[in-house]
Parts: structure tokens; sequence; C-alpha cells
């Protein structure tokens, strides 16, 4: 099946870069900017262009660093783009890599640029911790002019004795906090656990669907399929060559024995079918049919539409689904036209409780308006090379990573058309439907 452009020229991914994504244990060794520095040099050494012919460089990312002020300006120089290049970055929580591709393609799309590197990065292991509200406060106080003299002496004596208290010194964990929505108050993995509730998905689901995703990954990297994957090199000289948190050897039976962490008494959602906190970047390269030509570039795929969702915070796991169901509507396709598809593993319970609701007519007419759902989607064709919770999920290049895997499994399978989409933190949903393309059919 061949669905025409909507509007504008049509948008193609060249190719793709990730690195190897690496499980937080204690500060990793590379910063944000440092993992996408390494996957955009990857793909650009591929071809023969200088970085300083693409027309701008879009970055999602949701935690930079204090030092990485608009991040995707900072990778940019580093990668030698030169000063007339701009550079921007994109926040859309989990979904800034979707958030990135989607700016660039509708940049082409318009004319307003012929090629854009754009994907995402993420160091969560170098998500700091903060001072809380009082030590601020504390220290607005304590910089703030003192009168003179012993008076002056015993306010500062007294703002000393303070700082034993817990409730001064006591830090903010950031990606804890960045992880929780205060519109609701609840942070992610509870929202699991309500959806978990609401579709009566078990425990023993769930560590099945987790431990599927790791024996899929562990066989991807033992056939060698994800060649996107370019090896990183630490300052002291240590080399990271693949993803360090698949465990070949999980088992339903081993997952069974952790506790539950979100809803210690009641809940089933626990670190081990939940995503992995994870740094990583993924960068891709787009362009349009006239940069195709006259660079000569391969051709991986075309971006032919995406569709943004918004939903209850407290149930933002569906976010898939709510962007999914209008992608899919818009362009007319019903579930057998679709080759592959890409959900980004949250947690096990959120994705599998989008796969309920897919199947559920009482949900898909209260939300949709449909007197009858799509066809079950066919879970050999989901997360083929399993997803994020074997591989990781840094928030900023997840979305950049499921597409450019979508694809590449699309190019290998000789299907025609793939759907990668997020749950967002904060209640949203993001999908792309991508088409497998060759360059000879331009």
């Amino acid at each position: 099946m061949y669905i025409k452009k909507k509007i504008g020229r049509a948008v193609y991914i060249i190719d793709g870069v990730r690195t190897p994504f690496l499980k937080a244990t204690g500060i990793g060794p590379f910063s944000a900017a440092d993992l996408a520095v390494n996957a955009g040099r990857s793909l650009l050494a591929r071809y023969s262009f200088s970085p300083q012919n693409i027309d701008q460089l879009i970055l999602g990312c949701a935690m930079p660093g204090p030092d990485e002020a608009n991040i995707a300006r900072i990778v940019a120089l580093r990668l030698g783009c030169g000063l007339r290049v701009p550079a921007w970055t994109v926040m859309r929580n989990c979904a800034s890599g979707l958030q990135a591709l989607d700016s660039a393609a509708n940049d082409i799309a318009l004319g307003r640029s012929e090629m854009v590197l754009a994907g995402g990065t993420e160091a969560m292991s170098h998500t700091p911790l903060l001072y809380n509200r009082n030590m601020v406060e504390w220290f607005a106080n304590w910089s703030s002019k003192q009168p003179r003299g012993m008076r002056g002496f015993g306010r500062r004596a007294a703002m000393l004795a303070q700082l034993g208290k817990f409730e001064f010194m006591s830090p903010v964990i950031a990606l804890l906090r960045g992880l929780t929505d205060p519109t609701v108050g609840i942070n992610m993995g509870q929202t699991a656990e309500n959806l978990a509730y609401d579709f009566e998905i078990s425990r023993h689901k769930m560590d099945a669907f987790s431990t599927l995703s790791h024996q899929r990954a562990a066989t991807a990297w033992q056939r060698n399929e994800f060649a996107e994957v370019e090896p990183i090199f630490a300052n002291n000289g240590e080399v990271f060559t693949q993803d360090n948190g698949i465990r070949a050897d999980s088992s339903i039976e081993k997952l069974a024995k952790l506790k539950p962490y979100f809803d210690k008494k009641f809940g089933n959602v626990t670190p081990g079918n939940s995503s992995q906190i994870t740094d990583g970047a993924c960068m891709l390269l787009l362009a349009s049919e006239d940069a195709v030509k006259n660079h000569n570039l391969p051709v991986l795929g075309r971006v032919i539409d995406v569709e943004w969702a918004a939903l209850d915070p407290a149930k933002m796991g569906l976010g898939p689904i709510h962007a999914t169901i209008p992608l899919m509507r818009r362009n007319k396709l019903k579930t057998h036209h679709i080759g592959y598809w890409e959900i980004n593993e949250a947690f096990a319970a959120q994705v599998l409780s989008c796969l309920t609701a897919w199947d559920d007519q009482q949900f898909c007419n209260k939300h949709f308006g449909m007197h009858s759902c799509f066809e079950s989607i066919d879970r050999a064709r989901l997360n083929v090379r399993g997803g994020a919770i074997a591989i990781g999920h840094p928030i900023g290049a997840s979305g950049a990573r499921i597409v450019l895997q979508l694809l590449r499994q699309l190019k290998a399978s000789n299907e025609k058309l793939g759907i990668a989409s997020l749950c967002i933190g904060g209640g949203q949903g993001g999908a792309m439907l991508v088409e497998n393309i060759s360059k000879e059919s331009l």
C-alpha cells in the first residue's frame, strides 16, 4: 500500500546511529552532549558532505546538565557544523527525540531545510541532587546584608545552627522529581499501577512481557541486528560496544522475586518490569529529495505522518493509543497494513494496557467514537528487537531510537509501513508513521 504525502515535500530518513545504552550505575562516564556528539560524529563520518552542509541540528533532551544550556548548539559546534548552522533543543519528556524528528520533518516539508541532523540524548545518571527550598532560602538569607557587630554575629551563629536540621539538609533528587507529575501528584510508576488496575494486568503478565523484551534484545544482538549501534570510548580508555542493561538469562521466576517499588503494599510494578534508567543518544539524518540526489544519499525510509495526543496525566501510559488511532484513521489504515510496531516500553503494565485498550470496544467508542475496534495488534510484530525494559530508556533519546529500530526492521523484513509510538509524562502520546522506501523509487 502506497500513501501519498499530505502537504509539502517528501521527507526521507537517510540513516541513523545510536550509542550503546548504558544502565545508570553511579555517575556515567559521558555527559548528554558527549553521547550526542559520539552518535552524530559516527553518522556524519559515513558521508562525504561537510557537517557545515546541514541546515540545522535539532536535539531532544529532557534533562541537560547545568553546562548544557541549549545542548543542541553545543553538540552542533562540537561536531564541526560551524558557526552558521543553527541548532535548537526540544523537550517533550519521553518523546523529546520523536519531537526533534517531527520538527526536522516539518522544516524539510515546508522547504525551509534540505538536510537536518536530529535525534535525542540523555545522561540520566548525571541528573543532579538539588537543594530543597528551605536550604535555598537559607542561602539567600545568608547572602543578604547583615548588621555589623555582635548582633550580626549572633544572627549568623543562629543560622549556622539551623544546618543540622533535616528539613534543611535533605536533598531533592531531581530525577525522581522530574518523573513525578505535579498536577496529579504521582510518579510515572504509579500511573502504570493505575493502568494495571484498570485493565486487570497481572504481575505474571508484566514479568512475562519483560522477560520477552530481554530475550528479544539479546537475540537481536546475537544476530547482529543492531548495526546502528557504534562503540563509544570513555576518557579512561574504557570502550562500550553494546547495551549493558540486557539480561539474556532473565526469566519470569527471577523477576517474580523483585518487590513492588511504586506501591509497595498493593502494587505489581517493579524495577524488573519497568524501563531502566539509562544514558544514551540516537541521531538521524533527514533530507529532502533534492538533497538525496545532490549528495547521492541512501534512503532508509520516509516520514509519512505524525500525531500528538493528550489525555489524563494519571493515565499517561495510554498515550500511544490516543496518538495511534487518529493517525491510522487519518491515513485510512487497517491493522494489517502495518508491518511492524514499536511502543516504547516505559512499563510492561503500560504497553499491555495499550494492547488491551486497543481491543476494548467500550474504550474505543468512548474515546474515539468508534463502533468497532481495529483488528488486534500481532505481538509477534511488536518490539521485535526488544524494548526499553531491556535496552533502556534515556528519556530524550528513546523517540529517535524506536523510529530508527523500526525502519531497520522494516528494511530487513521487506515490510512497507510501521508505526512508532510513546507515552509521555504529563499525559500525552506521540506516534510516527513511516514507510520503507528505496532510493530507486524516488
